[in-house]
């Protein structure tokens, strides 16, 4: 640990949120020389306070005790570059266009890789005026079942979220070329091209 760079990022991040050495102290119970002396380099935080440090100046511990934060680059909304991340034990649906640090019941989550449909997996798409009606003979059973589809354009993602029992059928309004993402609890992400 570098307690240099630890302390200039909380200094940063202090600042940021507008706040004196002894609004963060009081805000953590403890004194503000206790601050001052993080921030001058003469010190670090004590690890039973950082949960507490992290979350009055919004980052995670790992980037306190790295002492910088990894900045994404600007990539003006490009939406093919969306990222999938589906918890293994809640099953919650995350998505970022960039790096992302994602974690979900305590465990960080990694992107999920998307394959390409096989004939066991594939979804039905059918045009229907100007939307596109998608269903599917896949199993819908609470061990196995499609949790979530994404039609993706190069601006705009639609989700629908999709539950164990439910019968997968429903429309997107058709918005030209992209892919159609979709999560098999079983067997991971897969995508079709439209």
């Amino acid at each position: 640990m570098d307690c240099d760079k630890i302390g200039r990022l909380i200094y940063n991040l202090r600042k940021e949120k507008a706040m004196t050495q002894k609004q963060l102290a009081d805000l953590m119970n403890i004194s503000d020389k206790a601050v001052s002396k993080w921030e001058r380099g003469l010190g670090c935080p004590d690890v039973s306070l950082l949960p507490e440090l992290s979350q009055i100046l919004g980052v995670n511990i790992e980037e306190i005790l790295s002492g910088k934060m990894e900045l994404n680059e600007t990539i003006g909304g490009n939406m093919k570059k969306l990222k999938f991340y589906v918890c293994p034990q809640c099953n919650n649906l995350m998505t970022a266009t960039g790096d992302a640090n994602i974690s979900c019941c305590g465990k960080r989550l990694e992107a999920l890789p998307a394959a390409k449909t096989d004939e066991s997996h594939s979804l039905t798409i059918e045009p229907v005026e100007d939307e596109l009606y998608v269903s599917t003979a896949h199993a819908m059973k609470k061990e196995h079942y499609i949790s979530f589809v994404a039609y993706v354009t190069g601006d705009r993602a639609y989700i629908v979220k999709q539950y164990p029992e439910w019968n997968m059928q429903f429309r997107f309004h058709k918005l030209g070329h992209g892919k159609l993402y979709f999560h098999c609890t079983n067997h991971g992400l897969f995508y079709q091209l439209i």
